[in-house]
């Protein structure tokens, strides 16, 4: 009888647990992270964030979640920077464009169809 290289999933063994990372689901994946699955899969799709495809399902390992967490951390500026930065000149601000010639004029919102029938009492 021939042997398959893969154990079933009912007789782990010890070195076959520590081979083998945990995939992750998405919905695993949104709950840790408390955003929505449509995100991760969202995000996922258009290769902002490691996943591993298998198949068409996305799939997550803890390294692929770790990474993640550090790509959307963001760390406090230091005082110094914020004081060069507080500093530097402002860039211009954009000058008013000069009055124009051409008079505008007020636009009016034309009223529904619903209400112009209803004024004569005839049915569409």
């Amino acid at each position: 009888m021939r042997q398959s290289a893969i154990p079933p999933a009912s007789a782990p063994t010890p070195h076959s647990e520590a081979a083998l990372p945990r995939l992750y689901v998405p919905e695993e994946v949104a709950a840790v992270l408390g955003c929505s699955a449509w995100w991760v899969k969202d995000r996922a799709r258009r290769r902002l964030i490691p996943v591993t495809r298998v198949g068409r399902a996305y799939r997550f390992t803890g390294e692929h979640l770790a990474e993640i967490i550090r790509m959307h951390e963001t760390r406090p500026t230091s005082a110094r920077q914020h004081l060069t930065t507080a500093s530097a000149p402002k860039p211009p601000t954009r000058k008013p464009s000069p009055p124009s010639a051409v008079p505008t004029a007020s636009l009016r919102a034309r009223p529904p169809r619903r209400a112009r029938q209803s004024q004569f009492g005839t049915a569409a």
